[in-house]
């Protein structure tokens, strides 16, 4: 159903964190307590108590100066506003945005291309299966609301935490084609050439949630994403099938007029195309969490630090549902008051079922994928 049809409500938020239960587990982290002395440096620091104070965190951010960011798209999931907040509450730290468009596994090539130099990026933004392959790279930290995070959504020892989700969806131009009702239909004349993933699934998280997608909608299971992989086959075979990595600019000129991607990108694309819909298909939906890590190799490791603490802060939770994403902390905030409830309002309902990939699943998979995606595609 087209996403104006969709129902909306702010409990069926909560089924995406309630469905993440099975990917990770963790235990709480220290709170840091006003007037503690630094205990070690930036770049070991694990927590605010490390520093002292937030003050002192902050203090040492902007004695950096600097802070380097890479694969955050300004127009998805609201990244655009988060980082004009950040560079207004401190002027004093610049922010270079490297490479907004890269996959994940990307942003884990520049940090080893850039190892020890300047231009190193001091965090990530990760899909999990990317996250779960490159823990060698991250530095553990504990923000303040740590507690808040739902256990399945954050290592126990903070090298990487979800942050941001949604939902696998399809959006789709309605000015030229029909909403499509289930999975098969993709196959059909009608979308000859139109469908898109949005990257290499063997290194960007959304297509790789795509073929998960694929998998359970095709009566597979997370086990087994070998249903998913046929399912993309048989849709480039029929000449269906687009290898184009999508933007707003592809959406927008018609170049990638139907696309698999997280629900709260697909909604953003109605900015620049007014027929732009979306649908989530009925029966089993794919859902995931996108996650922050810190560059253990930081050149700014308090701004790094700094950045983290202000992601997981009420405001840019906020923010991430300002851009249609489900922040991590919700269920927290709904019950503390601090939630944007006409936004939390505003998102579209739940699956009736969905399922998250485990950590094993998201390996297994990955693996599966690294050695029979190249073959069925091609």
């Amino acid at each position: 159903m087209p996403r104006t049809a969709i129902v909306k409500r702010a409990s069926a938020a909560l089924a995406l964190a309630a469905a993440a239960s099975l990917v990770l587990s963790s235990c709480a982290g220290t709170e840091a307590e006003a007037g503690d002395a630094p205990a070690t440096d930036a770049a070991t620091a694990t927590s605010i108590a490390d520093f002292g104070t937030f003050a002192d965190l902050e203090a040492a951010a902007k004695a950096e100066g600097a802070l380097n960011v890479i694969a955050l798209p300004r127009d998805w999931a609201n990244y655009g506003e988060i980082l004009d907040l950040f560079a207004e509450r401190y002027p004093e730290i610049s922010i270079t945005e490297q490479s907004p468009d890269v996959s994940s596994a990307e942003e884990i090539q520049a940090a080893k291309t850039n190892a020890g130099l300047d231009t190193a990026p001091d965090v990530f933004d990760l899909g999990l299966t990317v996250a779960l392959q490159s823990t060698d790279y991250f530095a553990p930290y504990k923000v303040e609301t740590w507690d808040d995070i739902p256990d399945a959504l954050k290592e126990s020892n903070g090298l990487f935490v979800g942050d941001y989700g949604g939902y696998m969806s399809i959006g789709y131009d309605s000015s030229k084609y029909d909403a499509p009702t289930a999975l098969d239909d993709l196959l059909g004349a009608d979308y000859k050439g139109a469908v898109a993933i949005n990257g290499d699934p063997t290194q960007a998280g959304a297509a790789f949630a795509a073929v998960g997608l694929a998998t359970v909608q095709s009566g597979g299971d997370l086990d087994d994403f070998q249903p998913g992989i046929d399912f993309f086959q048989k849709l480039n075979q029929a000449g269906n099938m687009l290898k184009v990595d999508v933007t707003t600019a592809t959406v927008t000129s018609g170049e990638t007029p139907v696309v698999f991607d997280w629900d709260y990108l697909n909604a953003a694309h109605t900015a620049s195309n007014p027929a732009w819909e979306v649908v989530i298909l009925d029966g089993t939906g794919y859902a995931g969490y996108y996650n922050q890590a810190i560059n253990k190799d930081a050149p700014h490791p308090a701004a790094a630090r700094l950045w983290q603490e202000f992601l997981y802060s009420d405001d840019v939770q906020n923010l991430w549902l300002k851009g249609g994403a489900r922040p991590v902390r919700m269920e927290a905030m709904i019950d503390a008051g601090t939630i944007d409830q006409a936004l939390a309002d505003a998102l579209p309902e739940a699956p009736d079922e969905t399922v998250v990939p485990t950590e094993a699943q998201s390996t297994d998979a990955g693996t599966l994928l690294g050695a029979n995606w190249a073959a069925a595609v091609n």
